[in-house]
């Protein structure tokens, strides 16, 4: 008997009109990067797409945003609070999952495919913005990519609903320490 996967078909997440209509500054972004078809290179898109079928507190978006670069900086102009998720080749065990605290484009990890060049751009376009959003990054590690596949390994699959948990656990934090402060 084999172990049968559930392969999930993207879904569209939002439009960028949704997130611009109306203001976003006390909101928080959930925002995954990576590119699905290179295996757990994508595993931050996974996530996005796991979310969409999960309750979310009020004032929490999520945005798949692929290989995004600079097609993503009107989201750190709109959010005061912005949550990144993205695979890194760390060194860890697969699956370990980390939480960082970037104050330079040069904190973030090396990403894994041609993500790596329009992301790292933007983050530096955005450390240049006269106001910069609170940036958290959940980095999940990976072994490497397995081009042209949606699969995710067992250990990118397992560490997502984990990494799901610690980030809705962040965003309680956060809204509470805003509330208490405002």
């Amino acid at each position: 008997m084999g172990i049968s996967r559930i392969v999930r078909t993207p879904t569209a997440v939002s439009s960028d009109a949704f997130f611009f209509e109306k203001d976003k500054s006390q909101s928080i972004l959930v925002l995954g990067v990576g590119n699905y078809l290179m295996g757990d290179e994508g595993v931050g898109v996974h996530l996005i797409q796991q979310m969409a079928d999960k309750p979310l507190p009020e004032g929490v978006d999520i945005l798949d945003g692929g290989t995004g670069g600079f097609l993503l900086l009107n989201c750190f102009e709109a959010y005061k609070t912005v949550i990144f998720v993205d695979a890194t080749m760390d060194g860890q065990p697969a699956g370990t999952i980390s939480l960082i605290r970037p104050k330079f484009a040069a904190d973030f990890p090396t990403a894994l495919s041609v993500h790596d060049v329009g992301l790292k751009d933007m983050i530096e376009a955005v450390y240049l913005m006269d106001v910069k959003p609170d940036i958290h990054l959940f980095t999940i590690s990976v072994d490497g990519v397995t081009p042209m596949t949606v699969e995710l390994s067992p250990e990118a699959e397992a560490a997502i609903p984990e990494t799901i948990k610690q980030i809705l656990t962040l965003i309680a934090g956060l809204q509470g320490a805003f509330t208490t402060t405002s």
